[in-house]
């Protein structure tokens, strides 16, 4: 199907074409004055605005992973050592504190274990001790006071086993956050690996989407990256660009952050627009103001007075329907041709459209 404005252009011309046949033609009389034809156009002006080039990917909300140096701002929490979930301490949606305890497991053996490990400690110790006076006095043999030092510092070390793993059975919170997920009910036998909960910092969020590779020419970290479809929820900053296409995709990973209280969700799927280009107080033009043709170049068709004609024009960023102009002779407050631009010759007389 023809677009609008080829339409448009076929019918100018239909009509210019009809006029000069029926001045031809003498229609009127002869001896009457010629009559100029004119055609109806609707105009603008060439204005100033802020243009932007904008690449839109689409990606997932996630915690924000370590860098340089700074804790992820999540974590899916597992325990260090098997056991019986005894107690779960909070609920989904609540803010912890780092180091607040969410998930008991059954203590009772790791507490029997620290004692025998304490109590052989203790005997160690002892033994060691005395065999420590003996050498002084040559009443022992240095393997002997060896063998006791050794037992010791076994005895030592099991003590410091056995107080960590009781230690264990209270699960903490790695960070201050809220947690989304519990994944396990009292009495449940869970092991390493078991996911018993996710914590997440909601005010430390990151984006990470895939860009056609096709499109990633000028994406790079820092630029401003707008979060969310339609008009942007929030904005955010490119952080991370991948250096290597994924060869089954054909994209590259970027990465945004996310301002903290924008109400996005880890897990939420979402668009971004990423502010590759920006060309302010440039000036510009309604897209159907500006015509292309390979052989003769691009265009637009100024008006002055009741006459238009072709200004050759370099056309920039497009963005949200107008379009960067610049050429000798473009100017703010120029008048041009709007919507029957496509079909007009090089010069016309015309008379401008209220409205």
């Amino acid at each position: 199907m023809m677009s609008r404005r080829t339409i448009l252009g076929v019918l100018v011309l239909v009509v210019l074409v009809a006029v000069v046949v029926v001045l031809r033609l003498g229609i009127g009389g002869g001896g009457e004055e010629e009559i100029t034809p004119s055609v109806a156009v609707h105009v603008t002006r060439i204005e100033r605005a802020d243009l932007s080039r904008t690449v839109t990917a689409y990606g997932t909300v996630d915690p924000e992973p370590a860098l340089d140096g700074r804790a992820a701002g999540g974590a899916v929490i597992t325990p260090f050592v098997e056991g019986v979930v005894t107690g779960i301490e909070v609920v989904e949606g609540r803010r912890v504190r780092e180091g607040e305890v969410l998930v008991r497991l059954d203590s009772r053996m790791a507490q029997a274990a620290l004692e025998r490990a304490r109590a052989r400690a203790d005997v160690a110790a002892e033994a060691f001790q005395r065999q420590e006076k003996l050498l002084a006095t040559d009443g022992t043999s240095q393997k002997a006071y060896l063998e006791a030092r050794a037992e010791r510092d076994g005895a030592r070390a099991d003590l410091a086993a056995a107080e960590t793993e009781l230690a264990y059975v209270n699960i903490t919170a790695p960070l201050s956050g809220t947690v989304l997920h519990i994944g396990t009910v009292v009495g449940e036998h869970v092991s390493a690996g078991t996911v018993l909960a996710q914590v997440v910092d909601l005010d430390r969020l990151v984006v990470t989407a895939a860009v056609p590779a096709g499109e990633i020419t000028g994406v790079e970290v820092g630029q401003r990256v707008l979060l969310g479809p339609g008009d942007a929820v929030a904005e955010g900053t490119l952080r991370v660009v991948g250096k290597d296409v994924d060869p089954t995709t054909g994209t590259y990973r970027v990465q945004a952050s996310i301002p903290a209280g924008s109400g996005f969700m880890p897990g939420e799927f979402t668009e971004i627009r990423i502010v590759a280009e920006e060309h302010p107080e440039v000036l510009v033009v309604p897209e159907e103001s500006v015509v292309t043709r390979p052989e003769e170049g691009t265009w637009i068709m100024v008006v002055e007075g009741d006459r238009a004609t072709r200004l050759p024009v370099t056309v920039g960023l497009r963005d949200g329907g107008l379009v960067e102009v610049s050429g000798e002779g473009v100017q703010e407050g120029l008048q041009i041709v709007t919507e029957e631009a496509y079909g007009l010759p090089e010069e016309i007389n015309v008379r401008l459209v209220e409205g």
